[in-house]
This record gives structure tokens, C-alpha cells and sequence, in this order.
């Protein structure tokens, strides 16, 4: 059950978890995998092999129609306009404070027409946000919640494209990396996207989702001993590693694209909402920054323990055991003076961990 009382909402491939006994847990007002065999194995099967992840409780938003490419530049921090079709662009939704609504793919579905991609916990006020800006700017764009009848796969690791490869049609071109194709895998039509959350080449599958359980199981067949099922832990500890946000702890309406450190992803000049707050933020410089952590030995920070250093304090958005660099990795927000290769201290339950301050992403894949 939800904090409201209402049932946990359920992805069309629940089924296919259940029987492969997962743990299934309440996330997002979902009753999600969090694993199957393990977090550490599943982790370790993403970043040599390949696993399959259930993104279903993902939203898809799609704007079309008189308008909708100017709408979605007023909801959108990144360049809308030079977007050619089948191009897929990272941006946040943003309050007028600059404040993140929330962190989201774009994907240029045609010449005037788009579709988001949001986060589950955020997909109902998302979809408001949108309205609000619609009616605000009086765009006759329409805006319609693909939610329910779309299903997502993510496929992540160094042998997706090659388990994709043996499903596509003949003389098929994959993707480049951060664009989108329109294809079949066996004979189910589906929206095949060069993107993922992982740190991983790999893809992202948009399906309708009253053909999700077939996809799963194609994907699986093709795979073998190749493919793992993998759940939100292993999801979660994978973007940790690669130091991707993560909306409700390192993003929040609180926190601002600058201060995170995305600014590459905000197209200053393009009129979206809370540009001028933003480009404030830049201008004088933020008083906090997102910054990456090591800590020594291996106890785990995590959300919410202060960051304590001679520059000032914070706190921690993210932390987890790293299987990939085997160290105790941490995300925060702390003072702006605060950069890589300073030495810190992160309080866990009454103990101060030193820890040290780096560059990140903390692991990054080879390219090859």
C-alpha cells in the first residue's frame, strides 16, 4: 500500500518478476524488483555482461500539435530547436527560482512533436507543470499522458548491442549514442533508444505495454547466459558509481541545475522557465556545489549524515558501497570552496569517516 492507503500500482511485466522471485518493493507508488539474486552480482553482470532492467513506472508525457515545440522550449533547460528528429536531449523541468520540477529525456519524435520522459514520483506534478506553463503562455499545444499504455526496458551493459543485434531487421543502424530509432526486435514494434542510466552503452526500449511480456521474454532468450534481470539496488548503485542524479536526492525544487552541475545541459538564450534565476546562479557563482566523495574504509554514508569540512558543512544526497572501484563512494552538496583533492570528514552516527573530495563520475566504461 501507498502512504494514502491506495494499492501499489504494478508494471505490466509484475508477472514475470514475481515468477523469477524478485523482492519486490514499494517505490515511487509502485511495487517494484528491487533484486533478484543479489544487488553485488547483479551490479557486477551490468558492468561485464548485460542485465535487463523494468523501467515501466517511468512517465511519458507527449506534447504535439500548433505550438508544442515552443511549449516544450518554455518547460525544457536544454536546446530544443536544434534537436533534429530522432535526437534524445537530457534537461530538467524548472521552477521560476531556477528550483528543479524535475530531470528528464526529451526525444524529437517528429518535426513538431515531442516526448518526455519523468521520473515516477514525479510524473502526476510534472504533467501539472506542463498545464500550468500551457495556460500561462497560452499555447494551443497539447499535451497527452502516455503513461499508462507504455511500457520501458532497459537493456545496459558491454553485450546489449550485441543481444539487440541478433533481433533487429536486416541492414538495420543502431543508433548513435543519445538518439532513437523506430524498429522492430523479433516482430514487436518499438522505440529503440541509444540511452541508459547505468554508465553503460546500452538501450532504453519504449513498447506498448500490452507487449511488454513478450519483449521481456525475447530479450531473454536472445541474451542467454549473457543477460541478468537486474533490479532497482543494482540500477541504483550503478548511477552512483557514474554519478547521475537522482531526483529527491541530489535534484529537488530546492536545488538548482548549477549548484548539481549540469550546467552543459542548460541552452542559456532559449526563454525556458527560470532562466533569469539561473543565469543569476551563474553569474555571481553558487554558494554550494554537488561534489563526489571517497571515504575511507567501509562504512556507507548515506542520505542525510553531514558532511563536515574547514570551508563549512553539508550533507550527503547519495552514498553506497561501490562494487566497481570497491570503495565507499558518496554524493553531496557542500560549500562552493570545497573542490577535488580536499580532505573532508563525513559524520556517521556520531563518528567522523575522513573522506576525500574527487573528480567525478567515479567509474567511467571504456570506450572501444
Amino acid at each position: 500500500m501507498t502512504d494514502s492507503g491506495a494499492p501499489l500500482a504494478r508494471t505490466p511485466l509484475w508477472s514475470r518478476h514475481h515468477d523469477a522471485g524478485a523482492k519486490l518493493v514499494p517505490f515511487a507508488g509502485w511495487e517494484m524488483p528491487v533484486s533478484y539474486t543479489g544487488i553485488l552480482e547483479e551490479h557486477r553482470a551490468v558492468r561485464t555482461r548485460a542485465g535487463l532492467f523494468d523501467v515501466s513506472h517511468m512517465g511519458e508525457l507527449r506534447l504535439r500539435g500548433p505550438g508544442a515545440l515552443e511549449l516544450a522550449q518554455r518547460l525544457f533547460t536544454n536546446d530544443v530547436a536544434s534537436a533534429e528528429p530522432g535526437r534524445v536531449r537530457y534537461g530538467l523541468l524548472c521552477l521560476e527560482s531556477g528550483g528543479a520540477v524535475d530531470d528528464v529525456t526529451l526525444y524529437r519524435t517528429g518535426p513538431g512533436e515531442v516526448l518526455f520522459c519523468v521520473n515516477a514520483a514525479n510524473a502526476a506534478a510534472d504533467r501539472d507543470w506542463m498545464h500550468e506553463i500551457r495556460a500561462r503562455t497560452r499555447s494551443r499545444a497539447e499535451i497527452v499522458d502516455e503513461s499508462e499504455a507504455t511500457a520501458l526496458l532497459a537493456l545496459q551493459g558491454p553485450r546489449a548491442l550485441g543481444i539487440v543485434a541478433k533481433l533487429t531487421p536486416p541492414g538495420f543502424v543502431r543508433p548513435r549514442i543519445w538518439h532513437f530509432s523506430e524498429t522492430r526486435l523479433g516482430d514487436l514494434p518499438v522505440m529503440l533508444s541509444r540511452t541508459g542510466y547505468t554508465g553503460e552503452d546500452g538501450y532504453e526500449i519504449f513498447i506498448d505495454g500490452a507487449r511488454a511480456g513478450a519483449l521481456w521474454d525475447l530479450l531473454r532468450e536472445a541474451g542467454g547466459a549473457d543477460l541478468t534481470p537486474a533490479g532497482l539496488g543494482a540500477r541504483d548503485t550503478l548511477r552512483t558509481e557514474a554519478a547521475l542524479p537522482l531526483y529527491g536526492h541530489e535534484l529537488d525544487r530546492e536545488h538548482d541545475p548549477i549548484e548539481a552541475g549540469l550546467e552543459r545541459f542548460v541552452a542559456f538564450g532559449t526563454g525556458f522557465t527560470g532562466e533569469p534565476a539561473l543565469l543569476a546562479r551563474r553569474d555571481a557563482g553558487p554558494k554550494r556545489r554537488l561534489v563526489g566523495l571517497v571515504l575511507e574504509g567501509r562504512q556507507v554514508a548515506r542520505p542525510g549524515f553531514p558532511i563536515r569540512s574547514p570551508h563549512g558543512d553539508g550533507v550527503v544526497t547519495s552514498g553506497t558501497y561501490a562494487p566497481t572501484v570497491d570503495r565507499s563512494i558518496a554524493l553531496g552538496y557542500a560549500p562552493a570552496g570545497l573542490t577535488a583533492g580536499a580532505r573532508a570528514e563525513v559524520e556517521i552516527r556520531g563518528k567522523r569517516v575522513p573522506c576525500e573530495v574527487v573528480a567525478t563520475p567515479f567509474y567511467r566504461r571504456k570506450r572501444g
